[in-house]
């Protein structure tokens, strides 16, 4: 497969585009002819197959090469001959490329300076050594000859997602009126009421809800059981793309209101990989085995964008804004200083210095090295996709982060094709998908492109100037009140103690009884608990709370004034109300540093956590 350098004195010569006029009847296609002996070219040539389907024939060498005594037998040992309707012959690169119909590679090739140089010098490189690169061909996608499809993967996704708006919802649901009800700790209608009064009309783009319609509890019920309602809807497949996009508003609206509660990365990954599922959803009534779609390949790749962006962001903010990463220190104390940890990250945080460091160091080859091959040949992706699944597991087992493992874990599922997924499941499991409908109609897919175009963009936007603060890059404001577009980067500062508020009232400033939270840590007895996938996100923000005084947490002195009042919505947050007949009149809140204990101290005293007392936190106030 080389490049012909001393072409027949009848070629026509255009820079370094070698052809070769043939007086032979003209065909109605193109004709590609290539070497059947070479396992590297027959491999190659059934996938340009799949992509060029009817539009080119082909046919081996040792079949058709007496059909064009013109053309040396060397140049189609050498190299792939591509001979045009009008009998003009075309090889090496330029032959590949005008194979396959590539409109950039094709102009590249014949406007950008030294690309056809570079082109054809890899062609002869590759050709000259064809052993070498069919060896790799086959470690790095196989041998397998069927078209690369995600039917599969997009059909687990979609139901994964489905879950994941499920459990958000539902969580959502069990707290929201005592986090944003008329009766709870930061009403919704309230907040919507003072921006219209500060910006007026302006608010209606800043804020984009549907609750301006109708700021009620009953709306807050509505949302809610609309969302869960359009998630079952979505896991039995019907309507994808249309229940996709109420999912995407309602929790839009529901992220706006929510101010500090709804405040978290999973709640806008969720909401920017719910965007994207609009677009690589089948537009089918049903989604279904028997009968499936073409599959978006563009908003296939942005979703692998999206999961590089997550993962290599969350890398390099920890290499880039706290020393303990760097020093590898960090696992030492992140066990029992994230917010929520599990019983199990309590007998993880017991593991010697060493292997934390070593755990440190996987950790970041996970982060920044395995996001490289989302973008790899299929083999390396499989691998990639294990690599970052088992770092979600091993978070998820250490610590209570909601659903954003979950959702984590289907966007690596895209990384998986079908005839991976069907050495992984035996055969009763893995459907006999039936392809039902031609490519998309030609306006449609120029739309499709416009909108993957204008995504990618933006996130490129967002995702340098993450990675490059000194660079100044367009201002892509006007989109953030959209929450669909976002930078990530879990734990870049990360917190060395644990500091946790706790809670008192009393009538006579005396005696003081504790309110019990559901989930934090409290009890020294008590281990720590497993609630993922729901997230209490008011014990949540008392672990941001505890960070920062009182007077720079706006919630806290509504909370405070909730127990005061005894909101029975607020008090339904809680795991114990110790006024259950009438509130006290005195609240406050003192603040402790707590620790785990070591397995020596568990085993004596039976106790999980040690603290020591820091001082008041909020002194003691009253309605008064």
């Amino acid at each position: 497969m080389e490049l012909i350098a001393n072409a027949a004195s009848e070629s026509l010569s255009i820079g370094r585009h070698h052809r070769k006029s043939l007086m032979h009847p003209q065909n109605s296609k193109p004709l590609l002819v290539y070497d059947n002996d070479c396992d590297f070219c027959r491999y190659w040539v059934v996938q340009w197959q799949h992509t060029t389907g009817d539009r080119i024939d082909y046919a081996p060498s040792q079949e058709v090469a007496a059909e064009f005594p013109e053309i040396p037998l060397s140049a189609f040992e050498n190299s792939v001959q591509l001979i045009l309707q009008n009998g003009t012959v075309l090889s090496g690169a330029e032959a590949v490329f005008r194979a396959l119909n590539n409109g950039l590679l094709l102009w590249c090739y014949y406007h950008l300076f030294g690309f056809a140089n570079v082109a054809e010098g890899t062609y002869r490189f590759i050709a000259q050594h064809r052993p070498f690169f069919s060896a790799l061909t086959r470690w790095f996608w196989g041998t397998h000859t069927e078209r690369t499809t995600y039917y599969l993967s997009r059909w687990l996704f979609l139901r994964g997602l489905g879950c994941i708006y499920l459990i958000a919802f539902l969580s959502l649901w069990v707290q929201i009126h005592g986090l944003i009800g008329s009766n709870g700790i930061l009403p919704a209608e309230q907040y919507l009421t003072a921006v219209r009064q500060q910006i007026g009309t302006e608010g209606y783009y800043l804020l984009p809800t549907l609750f301006w319609l109708n700021p009620s509890d009953a709306c807050l019920h509505f949302l809610c059981a609309g969302g869960v309602v359009l998630s079952l809807i979505l896991i039995a497949g019907f309507l994808p793309t249309a229940t996709l996009i109420g999912l995407w508003m309602f929790y839009l609206s529901l992220v706006t209101v929510g101010q500090a509660f709804l405040s978290f990365q999973w709640d806008v990954l969720l909401l920017e990989a719910g965007l994207l599922a609009i677009f690589f959803a089948p537009l089918r009534i049903r989604d279904a085995f028997t009968r499936v779609s073409e599959t978006s390949r563009a908003f296939l790749w942005l979703l692998r964008w999206l999961l590089f962006r997550l993962m290599f962001a969350s890398g390099f903010v920890k290499l880039a804004s706290d020393a303990v990463w760097r020093d590898l220190t960090a696992l030492n104390f992140h066990y029992e200083t994230q917010p929520l940890p599990t019983w199990i990250g309590w007998y993880v945080h017991q593991l010697p210095e060493w292997l934390h460091k070593v755990s440190v160091i996987g950790m970041f080859a996970v982060e920044l090295g395995i996001p490289f091959l989302i973008f790899a040949p299929r083999r390396l992706r499989t691998i990639g996709c294990i690599g970052l699944i088992g770092l979600q597991v091993l978070i998820l087992l250490t610590g209570n982060y909601c659903f954003f493992n979950l959702l984590t874990i289907a966007l690596c599922l895209l990384l998986v094709d079908d005839v991976t997924w069907k050495g992984l499941l035996s055969k009763r499991f893995m459907p006999r998908f039936q392809f039902a409908e031609s490519s998309p109609h030609r306006y449609r897919r120029i739309c499709i492109a416009a909108v993957a175009m204008l995504l990618f963009v933006l996130s490129g936007i967002r995702f340098g100037g993450q990675l490059f603060r000194d660079v100044q890059f367009p201002d892509v404001a006007w989109m953030r009140p959209f929450r669909s577009v976002n930078t990530y980067g879990l734990f870049g500062d990360m917190t060395e103690s644990r500091l946790e508020i706790i809670v008192e009232g009393s009538n006579d400033r005396i005696t003081w009884e504790t309110y019990r939270f559901r989930w934090k840590p409290g009890e020294l007895t008590t281990a720590p608990k497993w609630v993922a996938p729901h997230q209490p996100r008011l014990d949540w923000q008392m672990w941001f709370a505890a960070l920062r005084s009182y007077r720079n947490t706006p919630w806290f002195p509504h909370f405070i004034g909730a127990l005061l009042q005894g909101k029975p919505e607020v008090l339904q947050l809680l795991a114990e109300n110790p006024f259950p007949d009438t509130p006290p009149r005195y609240v406050r809140a003192t603040l402790y540093d707590y620790h785990f204990t070591d397995i020596a101290t568990k085993r004596s005293e039976g106790t999980w956590w040690y603290r020591e007392l820091k001082g008041l936190y909020c002194p003691a106030v009253s309605l008064r």
